[in-house]
């Protein structure tokens, strides 16, 4: 198992938002989180990534336990995060957006190259924009800028937070591509999304939060079959 998440409790201060709150994603395996804004997925991503501590509970990855450990330890053990809005640096060129990326690992310059070379491989679009401002690519640019990033700490699984928000229909679409291809080279990826429906058709497994707790999982393609699950989340 890549990721072991057990019966963790997490918030913000006095505000309690996950309550007993257990996942799991394996090898190679897409996993996504479903639930109204507000249910406590993004509290969930940041207590995986070491942007919150839990108050409560165990999360263990590849075989070691993480919780409350600093972000930057978790990212040199493989695991890495697309936060939700992209957080790309505006200001600063693609080049060294994507360089921000191997800072915990504290990369060698050949090293950096060929990380830079697989994500030019994925995205072209950040060669030909290499030394221009970040601030000026579209949200899809940027969107794949960010995931570029993610990836030059060669992580082992990675975190997306709303990958499609805000973006175009055909640009979403290149975005869930890009997380089936990486699933297929052998990555382990949790994906919070509100377009379920596509998430969906690329999971593996899922997982429904609401109101910081899980109240339902199993297999992506029982999800779509499952009258309430399209009800409240298909949209049908």
């Amino acid at each position: 198992m890549m990721l072991e998440v057990n019966k963790i409790f997490a918030g913000y201060q006095k505000v309690k938002v996950l309550h007993d709150v257990t996942v799991r994603v394996a090898s190679s395996e897409i996993v996504c989180l479903l639930g109204a804004n507000g249910a406590g997925k993004s509290t969930l991503l940041k207590s995986i990534s070491g942007v919150i501590s839990p108050e409560k509970g165990q999360i263990m990855f590849g075989g070691e336990r993480i919780e409350g450990k600093a972000p930057n330890h978790i990212v040199r053990l493989g695991l890495s995060q697309v936060p939700e809005g992209r957080q790309i640096f505006p200001s600063l060129s693609v080049k060294q957006n994507l360089l921000l990326g191997t800072y915990a690992n504290r990369l060698k310059t050949e090293a950096q190259k060929r990380r830079i070379e697989e994500a030019f491989g994925l995205f072209p679009v950040l060669k030909k924009k290499f030394n221009g401002k970040a601030g000026s690519m579209s949200g899809g640019e940027q969107q794949m800028l960010a995931i570029g990033r993610s990836l030059m700490s060669s992580p082992k699984m990675i975190l997306f937070d709303e990958p499609s928000l805000g973006l175009a229909p055909l640009v979403v679409r290149d975005i869930f591509r890009t997380i089936r291809q990486l699933r297929e080279e052998n990555m382990s990826l949790m994906v919070v999304e509100q377009n379920a429906k596509s998430t969906l058709r690329i999971a593996d497994r899922a997982y429904i939060l609401e109101t910081g707790k899980v109240v339902k999982e199993g297999l992506a393609k029982d999800f779509l079959e499952d009258e309430e699950v399209r009800r409240r989340y298909l949209g049908r």
